[in-house]
Formats: C-alpha cells, sequence, structure tokens
C-alpha cells in the first residue's frame, strides 16, 4: 500500500467519526493556537517597542543616579552641563528629567492625573524637531535657556489639556501648578487620542521649578543625547568616567544608550515569549498522548481487518507505516486548525492590546500579525507529534500475529 492510499484511508477514518476525531485533535489544536497567540503578541511587541525606541533616535543615553555616594558625594545640573560643554564633539545637549506632582487647575477645573516633568531647553532638539521622550511641537515654542536659568513660570502643554482646560487656544493663557501660575508657551501634538492620564495629558516645565516643589537640590535622571549614532558609546564612556570620579563606585549610578535598551527589551521579550511558549507546548505534548490513546483503541478495534491483511501478504512496514500515517495525517488537520484559531484569536487581542495602548500612550501601532516562519514551526512540530505518539500503537499492530487477529473478536 503506498503512500496515497494510506492518506485516502486516515481521511475515510476521520470522516467516519468526525466527533471523536475533533475531541482526539483538541490537545494539538489549543497548543498550536496558543503557540501563535503568544509568538504573535511577542512579535508584535518587539515591534513596537522597537520602533518607539527608533522614533527617539541611536543618540540618548540615559543616566540614573541611586545615591549620594557614602553621605556627601553628589552630581549637580552644573556638573552635566560643564560635562557636555566639554565634550561637544560627542555630547549634544543633557536635560535633567525631573518627575514631580502638583494640583494643576484652570480656574474650577482640577486636572489630577496631569503628569508634570521638569527639563531643559536641551531636551527639546530643534534640527530634528522632537523631545527626548518622543514628543513633537504642533504650535509655540519650546522651554529656552531664558526660562531654565532664571526659573521663568512657562510650560509646554499636551492636546488633552489644551483641549479640557482651554477649548483648544492656550497659547498666551495661563493655569495653576501648585498654586503658581504658568503661561502656555508651546502645545504638543497629539499622540494618544488625546484622553485623560495618557501621554497628551502631560506638562514640561523648567527642571529648576520641579526641584523646588520636590523640596530637591540635585536631579536623579538625566538625559544626554550624543552627538551621532557613531559617538553614543563614546558619549557613554566619558559619562561613566565623570559619575566615577565623583562616586567612586559604579554602585550609584546607571547608564544605558537607547540602543542598549532597546536590546535589553528585545531580550526581556524573547525570554518571555520562550517560557510562555513552552507553556503552551504541554498542550501539544497532551494531545500526542490523546493521539496515542485513539490510535491504540483503533488498532484494538481493527485487529481483524489487521489480520485480513496480512493473511492476504501484507508487511509488517504496510500495517505500520497505515498507522502512521493516519496519526500523522490527524495532527496534521488539528494543527491546520489551531493555526487558523490562532490567527484568529492574535488578530482579536492585537486590535484588543492596540486600542487600550493607543488610549494610554500612542501604542496604536501594535499589531499581532504571525510571521511564517512560527507557523511553519507549529505546523511541524504538531504533524511531528502525531507521527512520534502515532509510532508505538502503529508498532504495535505490525507486529500482530495474522492468526490471532483472525482469532480476535
Amino acid at each position: 500500500m503506498n503512500f496515497s492510499q494510506s492518506f485516502r484511508l486516515a481521511v475515510k477514518s476521520l470522516m467516519t467519526s468526525k466527533m471523536r476525531a475533533l475531541l482526539t485533535m483538541l490537545g494539538i489544536i489549543i497548543g498550536v493556537a496558543a503557540v501563535i497567540v503568544i509568538t504573535s503578541l511577542g512579535n508584535g511587541m518587539q515591534m513596537m517597542m522597537n520602533q518607539q525606541f527608533e522614533s527617539l533616535g541611536a543618540n540618548l543615553i540615559q543616566v540614573s543616579i541611586f545615591g549620594r555616594g557614602g553621605g556627601s558625594r553628589t552630581i549637580q545640573p552644573e556638573d552635566m552641563y560643564a560635562l557636555a560643554e566639554k565634550y561637544p564633539q560627542y555630547i549634544a545637549g543633557v536635560s535633567p528629567y525631573v518627575s514631580t506632582q502638583a494640583v494643576v487647575r484652570k480656574g474650577i477645573d482640577e486636572f489630577k492625573r496631569t503628569s508634570i516633568y521638569g527639563v531643559s531647553e536641551a531636551f527639546y532638539d530643534a534640527a530634528r524637531g522632537q523631545a527626548l521622550s518622543g514628543e513633537t511641537l504642533r504650535e509655540g515654542r519650546f522651554l529656552t535657556y531664558i526660562d531654565v536659568e532664571r526659573y521663568q513660570n512657562v510650560c509646554v502643554i499636551g492636546s488633552y489639556l489644551e483641549q479640557a482646560a482651554f477649548r483648544g487656544d492656550a497659547l498666551g493663557k495661563t493655569l495653576t501648578i501648585g498654586g503658581a501660575p504658568y503661561t502656555v508657551v508651546g502645545v504638543l501634538k497629539e499622540q494618544a487620542r488625546s484622553e485623560e492620564g495618557s501621554g497628551d495629558d502631560l506638562i514640561f516645565i523648567p527642571y529648576g521649578s520641579a526641584l523646588r516643589a520636590n523640596g530637591m537640590a540635585d536631579a536623579s535622571l538625566y538625559l544626554f543625547n550624543s552627538t551621532g549614532r557613531d559617538t553614543a558609546s563614546t558619549a557613554k564612556g566619558i559619562i561613566e568616567a565623570r559619575l566615577f570620579q565623583t562616586f567612586q563606585s559604579s554602585d550609584y549610578y546607571f547608564v544605558m544608550t537607547s540602543a542598549e535598551m532597546m536590546d535589553a527589551m528585545n531580550t526581556m521579550i524573547s525570554t518571555l515569549m520562550v517560557v510562555l511558549v513552552a507553556i503552551a507546548a504541554i498542550s501539544l505534548l497532551v494531545g500526542g498522548i490523546g493521539i496515542m490513546n485513539i490510535m491504540l483503541v483503533s488498532v484494538t478495534e481493527r485487529t481483524r481487518e489487521i489480520g485480513i491483511r496480512k493473511s492476504l501478504g501484507a508487511k509488517g512496514r504496510d500495517i505500520r507505516g497505515q498507522f502512521v500515517i493516519e496519526a500523522g495525517t490527524t495532527s496534521a488537520v488539528g494543527g491546520a486548525l489551531g493555526i487558523g484559531l490562532g490567527i484568529l484569536l492574535a488578530q482579536a487581542a492585537g486590535v484588543l492590546i492596540g486600542g487600550m495602548m493607543a488610549g494610554q500612550n500612542g501604542g496604536g501601532g501594535f499589531s499581532a500579525v504571525p510571521t511564517v516562519g512560527a507557523i511553519a514551526i507549529a505546523f511541524g512540530v504538531s504533524v511531528a507529534i502525531g507521527i512520534l505518539f502515532g509510532y508505538l500503537p502503529a508498532n504495535k499492530a505490525a507486529k500482530l500475529n495474522p492468526i490471532d487477529a483472525l482469532r480476535y473478536d
């Protein structure tokens, strides 16, 4: 019996008992669908994160300072400015990045979820028309050196505040932050649907004002901008050397370029995907055990048929091949159904997660589309599991004694 004949018999057997075949394939279907969904979401997350990091540019360097180096050693914003002035060929600019909390009011309206950040004029790259965190101006201007140096009460707001507090006309108007009046000098472009608490519900003020609001003298986070992609590593080394000079230990600070941030994020997501796929693969093993169980039952039910075929000259390899092909066909059909289900679930999850992220931080570009490689691997593994777990029943059928098989009732 050749392959095509065995395949037709396998399909006929599946069609004869559709419900039993579906229940047999259920483990394979769930396992393959789970693998497709997990890999699709993981790939979508990686692509979205890479796009966000690329939008920030490869020149960004983030510096976090954790302590005071024994209680007396500190880094002040002036020290970071001096470093940028000393190495202009490597460092294009630096800005403290100070997060603060205060009550934002416009008249009787109060905005409790607005994010407030203190930055310097270098936070906005005029050449790229973009802030170091990715925001762009829609109208007005960003903070200037004079604003920062003189602690002037000016601010740049997001599109949500412009609409909610000023009805679309914010330039030159004032709002209060922590009770102090601030004049709006710039409005950012919409990037997160202009919803409360989203990436459009924010304010940028001079970092000195934010430090005063926090009751602090020094910033714990700085954003540097290197002069180019090729100088980012050198700039990082210069910054680390300066920090080590002050703290005499690398335990008090952490420096990372945007490329390193992206690599670290990709590694973390990839590791998480491997763990989740391994967990989902358990369903495939369960499905394989189900196929083996049903094939053993099938061998028992068709013992007389096997005895008749052997008495007519069928060899053990013919019997073995027939049952292996039947097991492989069962798992292949289950894998195909699992792929279809996985693609549908991945697309639905992508739309749902993309909508949620768009409402929070402008992540509307998220999409969960499975790759051809993931589909091929999932299908190949499902077929391989069917063949592997179907071999034992097939081998048992091939070794049956034709006389004993004919006597079986």
